[in-house]
């Protein structure tokens, strides 16, 4: 037991408990053990009829290939409405169990430039939108720095944003290559229907799976082509709030962008 001049105050306290919860301890633990077995068993809850998926997302079947079957499911998306349709029905992936929200995108999607980052953290997983914790808040700020904003109505002036990963994976570890595979398809149709003029790549997940490369920091800064497009690699925000010395390398890759978009050499 902590002594009264031992008690945290409350902005401690607080900052103890995000911490606690970026580790990825989200369940209360008392200081006494609870038998669970010897607890009265729960009033049997009404069943409610779950609505059926729809034809494009199919069922999990043992053997079945992941990464065909995501490509087929993509490929029969005519709309982004409907990507974000059968992208949330597929059920191939583990991450999908372990999530609050399937997190689809953000911003204006007319927008000539597109962002792809890595997966949803723990606040894009609770509020179901991507970058929206301090590294979302740094990205937002970012490009503001040069013109654009996600909820900018014009498409010159806007951004549009996703992750190749719309699960969170446990513990903000590291997508598995699998994962990426799986989702690979749906990343690229989303492109495809979304048709941004400039893409840039937030961080080593999206190169890994638009560029089939890794080190961010050897291809930052370097234009190439994705999806058909030409495409930015850029450290991730989250990055560059460890690492505010990299804040320099990021404005002038910021800067490379907005020419590009503005017709520039």
């Amino acid at each position: 037991m902590m002594s009264g001049s031992e008690i945290l105050d409350f902005h401690a306290a607080r900052a103890l408990l995000e911490w606690q919860l970026e580790l990825g301890a989200d369940e209360p633990v008392g200081e006494v053990p609870v038998n669970r077995y010897g607890l009265a068993a729960e009033a049997p809850k009404v069943a409610r009829a779950e609505a059926a998926p729809p034809p494009s997302a199919a069922p999990v079947v043992q053997g079945l290939d992941p990464v065909q079957v995501a490509k087929n499911t993509a490929a029969g998306a005519a709309t982004l409405e409907a990507l974000a349709e059968v992208q949330s029905h597929y059920d191939h992936c583990d991450l999908k169990k372990g999530a609050r929200n399937f997190v689809f995108a953000d911003g204006n999607p007319q927008a000539r430039l597109m962002i792809i980052g890595e997966a949803p953290g723990r606040d894009e997983d609770m509020e179901g939108r991507p970058f929206v914790g301090r590294a979302g808040q740094l990205l937002d700020r970012m490009f503001a720095a040069i013109g654009l904003s996600r909820t900018a109505p014009s498409a010159e002036a806007a951004f549009y944003i996703t992750n190749v990963m719309p699960w969170r994976p446990p513990g903000n570890r590291d997508p598995e290559p699998l994962e990426i595979a799986m989702m690979l398809p749906f990343l690229a149709r989303h492109v495809e229907l979304a048709d941004p003029d400039v893409i840039v790549l937030m961080g080593n997940t999206p190169c890994a799976a638009a560029l089939g490369a890794r080190g961010i920091l050897r291809l930052r800064g370097k234009w190439t082509e994705a999806f058909g497009r030409p495409t930015m690699p850029m450290t991730h925000p989250a990055y560059l709030l460890r690492t505010p010395a990299a804040k320099r390398e990021a404005w002038a890759d910021l800067l490379e962008v907005k020419a590009r978009l503005e017709g520039k050499p």
